[in-house]
């Protein structure tokens, strides 16, 4: 290990290593910064995203009136720079040997490529016009995946774990869309929900019952 290099604040030699650590597997989209909680000014900043530098105000606050999410870390929370970039930043409380805060360890890290990369996923592959129900009128196969894939998307639950209740439901909707009046719709429904066709059976007669409608 070298000595401390002359004229620089111990802090920064001691954590220096972290910070750089960090910038680096992270870099260039995150900005590191090491304050003094004293004074509240940046010790040192490696990658900065703005135009502070060593010595300049750290507009930190008061930690100890915020909420910590562990003990002496505090977010990640939000932060919006001047260009309107957005950036998940996190704070940490480092110590001395006397338990006493010693510096105050910031990372910020800019969302931008995340959330282009978040919207090229999206956008990629993605209908850009309405279904053309013309094409699927006589497909009743491709009726009985679109109305179960839509009940699924809508609940939120698999097909395995729809209940009962689900599945009167979804029987219902493919009743009202004249599955039911093509042969052998039944078995291919009960494939598609994962039952038995006689509890297909069973469920229909008890959704068509008088009482059922009462």
């Amino acid at each position: 290990m070298g000595n401390v290099e002359e004229g620089r604040d111990p802090r920064v030699q001691m954590w220096a290593p972290v910070c750089q650590a960090v910038a680096l597997l992270l870099g260039p989209y995150a900005e590191v910064v090491l304050h003094d909680p004293e004074t509240d000014r940046v010790l040192e900043i490696w990658n900065p995203m703005a135009s502070r530098g060593p010595g300049d105000p750290s507009l930190l606050g008061e930690l100890d009136e915020l909420d910590p999410s562990a003990r002496d870390v505090y977010g990640p929370y939000e932060k919006l720079l001047a260009d309107g970039r957005r950036l998940s930043s996190v704070s940490a409380v480092l110590r001395d040997a006397r338990d006493r805060p010693s510096a105050v360890l910031c990372i910020n890290l800019d969302r931008t490529p995340l959330e282009q990369a978040a919207a090229v996923l999206s956008a990629f592959g993605a209908p850009t016009v309405q279904r053309p129900e013309p094409l699927f009128e006589q497909d009743w196969s491709e009726r009985i995946g679109h109305v179960i894939g839509a009940y699924v998307r809508e609940t939120g639950r698999p097909v395995e774990r729809l209940t009962r209740q689900d599945r009167l439901a979804v029987l219902a909707r493919l009743d009202e869309a004249r599955v039911f009046a093509v042969r052998r719709a039944a078995p291919v429904v009960a494939g598609a929900l994962r039952v038995s066709r006689s509890t297909v059976y069973g469920l229909l007669a008890e959704l068509r019952a008088p009482s059922a409608k009462d």
